[in-house]
């Protein structure tokens, strides 16, 4: 009985620490991708970036289209960029996955911070 008991506490230390292990690897392997893909600019044809009206120049927004925009909406004083610093490129939880927006870009999603 006392045998079992330890073999038990065995097996489960020995799965414990394989899933850590396969974890950590895992969340390498996957983060990898997820920064190559915010280090590329976000397309303004991307169908996502389209539909809400994405330009990386926020004076190219088409006011008649989207009459809410206002000249001194940029993507660096949105709640959604993401930047570190004053970087000109940074992510933005809006096209999460899609590539890195203009700091002084525009899109329908602005909210101020």
């Amino acid at each position: 009985m006392r045998e079992a008991r330890h073999t038990s506490r065995r097996h489960f230390l020995g799965i414990a620490g394989g899933a850590v292990g396969v974890s950590a690897a895992g969340s390498l392997l996957l983060g990898t991708p997820a920064t190559a893909a915010e280090t590329a600019q976000l397309d303004e044809s991307d169908p996502t970036a389209a539909a809400l009206g994405y330009r990386k120049d926020s004076t190219q927004v088409d006011a008649a289209k989207y009459p809410q925009h206002k000249p001194t909406q940029i993507c660096a004083d949105c709640r959604y960029f993401q930047a570190k610093g004053n970087s000109e490129w940074g992510p933005c939880s809006i096209f999460a996955g899609k590539g890195a927006v203009h700091a002084r870009g525009w899109c329908a999603a602005f909210a101020a911070r």
